[in-house]
């Protein structure tokens, strides 16, 4: 680590978190802020892997820790913008008074496209709990435009983040199932998944918005993916249940009725509304926001799986040919 004067030892404000002495702790933030990029990455790194155990230290430091989102360093700005995830995922009302600054970032189309993506990823966690104080016209905007011309690291993480502004307020996105269900046939498997899911959820609260994804929603009936196989059969259920359903596609929802248990359940239950037996007891748990967002983590888990034989081995992301030494996505020596 560099010599730089003033700089903490890269432990000295996790300490200080964990035995409560949160002033201290942002009076070594101050100091960290003037020391050299490696004294900062050190201490960041630090601080990321203490957020990946106890994210719960972090409520009264978020504020001071944006400063390293606008760090002229990217390695900085990276590794703040994971910690922000991690922090987001587990204990999100702790990050609403970062959302500005991580919006900002968002916008930003000149910065790093993993400090962006990551940052997107950070602003949906908090938009699940907290809508008013993430979801802005413009964010949503960032979102759904960066889906056409982003890089797919990004847009996978765009398209995870559409999916939880819907999860928050399902209201902010009816206006836009046209805009998300043309990238439906995108290369990423999430992307394809999360979007259908977002889908399903502004279906839930607005099924006749789903009138101009239809056909887009039918061709997915035959995706490769179980999952957004699914999610298509579950928001076509929603969409039977309303006037606006024109050319119902009973066959092949018929043929998925005996596919795997994701998918059958759910064409069962896009059958039982186009014919109206539906009985709530018989499909818990489906076209259901609560249930939606429990399944979501580890579903996208099982997705990520079969990428880790081409990619790295810690977070599954597909890796470039020049074998880089650390993963631009997690962070990892490779």
């Amino acid at each position: 680590m560099d010599d730089q004067p003033g700089a903490p030892p890269d432990s000295e404000i996790v300490t200080l978190l964990e035995q409560g002495e949160e002033a201290d702790a942002l009076t070594a933030l101050e100091r960290l802020s003037t020391a050299g990029a490696a004294d900062q990455q050190t201490c960041l790194r630090s601080l990321k892997a203490a957020a990946d155990d106890r994210p719960e230290l972090f409520d009264g430091v978020l504020t001071s820790l944006t400063e390293f989102l606008q760090n002229s360093e990217r390695p900085t700005r990276l590794t703040t913008a994971k910690l922000f995830v991690t922090v987001s995922e587990s204990v999100p009302d702790s990050v609403v008074p970062a959302a500005p600054t991580l919006a900002e970032r968002l916008a930003d189309e000149s910065e790093f496209y993993y400090v962006r993506a990551r940052c997107a990823e950070a602003l949906g966690y908090v938009a699940v709990d907290h809508p008013d104080a993430v979801v802005s016209p413009e964010v949503v905007a960032d979102l759904r435009i960066g889906l056409e011309f982003d890089k797919p690291e990004v847009t996978e993480k765009l398209a995870k983040a559409l999916a939880h502004v819907a999860l928050g307020s399902p209201d902010r996105l009816r206006y836009q199932v046209d805009s998300l269900a043309e990238h439906l046939r995108a290369d990423s498997e999430l992307v394809r998944y999360h979007l259908s899911t977002a889908l399903v959820v502004i279906g839930s609260t607005c099924p006749e918005q789903l009138t101009d994804a239809r056909e887009a929603l039918v061709s997915c009936l035959e995706n490769e993916s179980r999952y957004v196989r699914g999610r298509a059969a579950e928001a076509l259920g929603l969409l039977a249940g309303t006037d606006s359903m024109e050319a119902f596609p009973q066959a092949q929802l018929e043929r998925l009725a005996a596919d795997e248990k994701f998918v059958a359940e759910r064409a069962q239950f896009a059958l039982c509304q186009y014919r109206g037996t539906e009985s709530a007891d018989d499909f818990t748990g489906i076209a259901e926001r609560d249930a939606i967002r429990t399944q979501t983590a580890d579903i996208v888990s099982e997705i990520r799986m079969p990428e880790a034989d081409g990619g790295c081995p810690h977070c599954g992301l597909s890796l470039p040919e020049s074998d880089p030494p650390l993963c631009p996505g997690c962070g990892t020596p490779l």
